[in-house]
Formats: structure tokens, sequence, C-alpha cells
């Protein structure tokens, strides 16, 4: 999974906007979250008017809708006779922001043997039958491409007895005809009471995936940082002679 976005389609266009008092003008990416809008700054310098100097002042505009026009950069001065084009290239830094923002990660599915009622004392399996892989996106301007990559690397898993299991991986299906009292050989645990007296009798349970990002592009990289997913479930948790004795 992942996604591609391009800046082809934007560029700076001549304005009459005109600096705040003092000349200081915030430069960023954008989020959005219903209706309020906030600009993560980036550190990149705007270029300044120089006293005497005749030119315009040109704003950053994207050509249609989609997630280019997420992508904010601050108003700059640009001299009379001097093409804009240079000036409206953003950095592979900000390509890379843009493209760690287009990651969709997907959400994990918890999956476990037994895989009804778990049975006290009796090995769990515990495993993510979906939500474990690497996802990539890229943003671009011509001549330029820029990658971000999530890539999960461990899972937590808190199973609601007061446990909480981390494993390295997705952990391994349990496979039909396997020996049931066996533990799982990379993710699993073991519950030593029963669900009976929790609110459900069930135990709440989440794997909470870890994700690293990293970006690479235009001779550059760097990281991001650390992302998560988590998925939830809830086991009913037996005394397994109540159960054995319910299917005699």
């Amino acid at each position: 999974m992942g996604g591609d976005s391009s800046l082809a389609n934007c560029s700076y266009v001549k304005s009459d906007y005109q600096p705040p008092a003092g000349g200081a003008v915030n430069i960023g990416l954008t989020t959005r979250n219903a209706g309020a809008v906030a600009v993560r700054p980036v550190g990149l310098a705007v270029r300044r008017q120089a006293a005497g100097q005749s030119g315009a002042w040109y704003v950053w505009h994207c050509a249609g809708g989609g997630v280019a026009d997420t992508f904010y950069r601050a108003p700059v001065w640009i001299p009379d006779g001097q093409q804009p084009g240079a000036a409206a290239l953003p950095s592979p830094a900000e390509l890379a922001a843009m493209a760690r923002k287009q990651l969709r990660l997907p959400m994990p599915t918890v999956a476990a043997n037994p895989a009804g009622d778990q049975l006290v004392n009796l090995p769990t399996w515990l495993w993510l039958s979906t939500g474990w892989g690497p996802v990539s996106a890229t943003a671009s301007v011509p001549g330029v491409s820029v990658t971000a990559v999530a890539t999960p690397t461990s899972v937590t898993w808190s199973m609601g007895d007061g446990s909480t299991v981390t494993c390295t991986g997705a952990g391994t299906p349990f496979q039909p005809g396997a020996d049931p009292r066996a533990p799982s050989p990379d993710c699993g645990h073991t519950y030593r009471s029963s669900s009976a007296n929790q609110p459900g009798q069930t135990f709440p349970v989440t794997a909470t995936v870890h994700w690293t990002v990293a970006w690479s592009g235009a001779g550059q990289g760097g990281t991001f940082p650390d992302m998560t997913t988590t998925g939830t479930a809830a086991f009913r948790v037996a005394e397994s002679q109540a159960l054995n004795n319910g299917g005699g």
C-alpha cells in the first residue's frame, strides 16, 4: 500500500501580498482537521525584498484539488526579470514531509488460536492476519522524487489480564493438525485465570504495531518519528474443565 503525490501543477504566481511588520513569514506544511489549519515550520529561509529593488511578491498556488493543496510555501520576493521557477521547487526534505503525510498504514487485525474461547493454562497463539508489511508513498516535482517508507518492527500485545507481550514480527498462524498444547514459536501468551469476573466476561486485548519511517531521494535521506497502529479484540478465557464438562 502507498501513494504518489506530484507538485507538477504547483507554481509561484504574482500577487499583491504584503509581508507583516518585521518581515517574518512562517514556512511549513499545513495540516487540516475539522476545519482548523496548522502550519508546522520546516526551517527554510524566505527571500527578502532588498531596499530599492523592483519586483513583486509571489505566492504558492496549486492548480486543482487534492493533496498538493495542503502543501504550503511562504510568499517570496522575486526581482523583476527573474523567473520564479527555481524558487517554486521544494527541497527534498519538504518533499519527504509531504510523502510522509501520504502514508496510509493498514490497521492490524487480531487473530488467535484457539479460534473461539481461550483456555486457562493452554497456550494462546497470537498473530496479525492483516496490517503487517512495508508501506511507501512518493512525492515528486519535475526531476526529483522522494519516497517515505514505513516499516513495521514489533507488536506490543496488551492481554487484558495485566500481561504485556512484545513480538518482533506479526506472529505465526496456527496450522490445523498442530499440537494445541504447544506454545507459539514466536508470539503467544498463556492465561492463568479465567475472564468470568471481567466486564462482559472477556479480557480486552490490543495489538499495537510500531513502525519506523525513513525517507530517501535526490541523494539525501533521513527519518521521521515512529508511528503506531492498533487493533483490538475481546478474548473469553474459560476454565478447561468447565469447558470439557459443557461439551460432555
